[in-house]
């Protein structure tokens, strides 16, 4: 059983060793600068980065090779899990300013050549910039930069060590409002105990402004947002507590290790959803041929873009609408957000009962657009048509008359000026009703206390009266009250305009 153990952690380390070590080269791009009467021009070139011993062969002979050996730091391990193609890769020479310093590792010769070397990956995920030694024997002529670099052949070896990495995993961040964001930056040396500064600028509009900044030498710290204790662990990544409109702009994390100074950009851009509301309820009942102005806001966006578009959709088909009245972007002066609004005038018609209008808003901070709907029900008016008998009758319209009370009893009812006096009526006539039937219960308890049960029968034929007399005079009030109304309408008539064939009456018949 141990024996089996110690094979399995023996593959699982080997299998480790494997993964960090299989990438063996890096073909890259070399850029090479020539300044010429204060113009400069660019030469790429090609190189590769090979990961071996010195005294290799080079993998790619028709290139220079950058022959990169072992040290402390081992470049594999920061863009480990992804394939050379997805990475951009990136060399150049470094100019120390004519700043020369021995750099202070076991075996270092007295002088160096020094290069740069930036690994991007394609799809944003990471950034990796650093810098590679080329140790020399020979003192260097001069202020070492491009206006006298040393020639490198198209097949030349040179034999370098990585001495300092710098990464970001955050090389592009949206963050909301009040949102707080943490920026990663992270650093390795080749050597212990360095006298390193590391700083956090912000860059907006012209505007570079530092926010935090600590020499391991002196101790000295300056302002906040990185902790020391993880700092003292290469980890030097910032943090944003309260994300506002003017933390936007282009963070610069940078470590600087005489004569080294290496920095990474990162992108913070600031992105607000947008609030979106419609004025009406999920519902919108209106009557045939009222207007209504329907609004859809879009409140405390940012940046500026938005789209608005109002949708109707039947049970079948979907169509844009028309006319849509757009209100200009206006910025809200408590955060610097952004607000608007589309609308459009709905006229109700029958035939777009039941339809269903949908806002959609589009904005760069929403995965999927917000909608917000409602369904349009539209309710016709109380109206009949007039027949032809209208004109045939003996009172010039009585039948009109008629049609509307047998076809719209309600209608007629309760308009022209005996509605009032009906309600009052019927619930004059209900409240007797009830009394009365108080009334005949006390007098029906009483005669079976009195009587016994002989007059059980006798109680109950009187109830039962009872709701009869009580229905008859319900109908009779209705009746009476609309035979009234009825001759009212008709002592009106020969003051009224006779209507035309195929005329509809409206719902209060005392107007016409």
């Amino acid at each position: 059983m141990g024996l089996i153990l110690k094979m399995l952690i023996y593959l699982c380390l080997c299998a480790g060793v494997l993964c960090v070590h299989e990438m063996s080269e890096l073909p890259c791009q070399f850029t090479e600068e020539h300044v010429f009467l204060n113009k400069t021009n660019h030469t790429y070139r090609e190189a590769t980065l090979q990961f071996g011993q010195k005294g290799d062969a080079p993998i790619n002979p028709h290139a220079i090779t950058f022959l990169v050996t072992a040290s402390k730091l081992d470049l594999r391990r920061y863009v480990k899990g992804v394939e050379a193609d997805e990475l951009e890769r990136e060399l150049r020479r470094y100019s120390t300013e004519g700043i020369h310093v021995r750099w202070p590792v076991q075996g270092a010769q007295e002088y160096n050549h020094w290069f740069s070397y930036t690994l991007k990956h394609s799809k944003g995920r990471f950034t990796v910039t650093g810098f590679l030694r080329h140790p020399t024997d020979q003192p260097l002529s001069g202020q070492q930069d491009y206006r006298s670099w040393p020639a490198i052949g198209d097949r030349d070896i040179l034999t370098t060590t990585v001495v300092m990495v710098i990464k970001t995993e955050t090389p592009s961040v949206k963050a909301g409002l009040g949102s707080q964001q943490k920026l990663h930056c992270q650093f390795a040396v080749d050597h212990k105990g360095p006298n390193l500064t590391v700083e956090w600028h912000r860059h907006h509009r012209g505007e570079r402004t530092r926010l935090f900044s600590h020499n391991s030498l002196s101790g000295q710290k300056q302002r906040t947002g990185v902790g020391l204790m993880s700092l003292a662990g290469g980890d030097a990544s910032y943090t944003v507590p309260f994300t506002k409109m003017t933390s936007e702009g282009t963070y610069i994390c940078s470590v600087s290790v005489s004569p080294l100074f290496a920095l990474l950009d990162m992108k913070l851009h600031v992105e607000e959803p947008p609030h979106v509301s419609i004025n009406v309820e999920r519902v919108l009942s209106l009557q045939e041929g009222e207007e209504k102005k329907v609004v859809c806001d879009a409140k405390f966006y940012y940046p500026l873009d938005v789209d608005i578009d109002w949708y109707e959709q039947n049970p079948t088909e979907k169509g844009e609408v028309r006319h849509i009245h757009l209100q200009p972007h206006r910025e809200n002066n408590s955060n610097k957000t952004y607000f608007t609004s589309a609308f459009f005038y709905l006229k109700a018609s029958l035939n777009e009962s039941g339809k269903q209008f949908t806002c959609f808003v589009s904005h760069q901070s929403l995965r999927v657009p917000i909608k917000k709907s409602f369904i349009l029900n539209v309710q016709g008016e109380c109206r009949v048509l007039v027949s032809q008998q209208y004109f045939d009758s003996p009172h010039g319209g009585g039948r009109g008359a008629s049609l509307t009370s047998h076809f719209c009893p309600v209608c007629f009812l309760l308009s022209g000026p005996s509605s009032l006096k009906f309600i009052l009526t019927v619930s004059t006539a209900v409240v007797t009703m009830f009394i009365l039937l108080y009334y005949l219960h006390t007098a029906r308890k009483k005669s079976v206390q009195v009587r016994g049960f002989e007059n059980k029968g006798f109680a109950q034929f009187i109830s039962n009266q009872y709701v009869i007399c009580l229905s008859v005079c319900l109908c009779v009030c209705v009746c009476v009250l609309s035979r009234r109304n009825y001759t009212e309408h008709l002592s009106g008539q020969n003051k009224t305009k006779t209507p035309a064939e195929g005329d509809w009456l409206p719902q209060n018949i005392s107007d016409i």
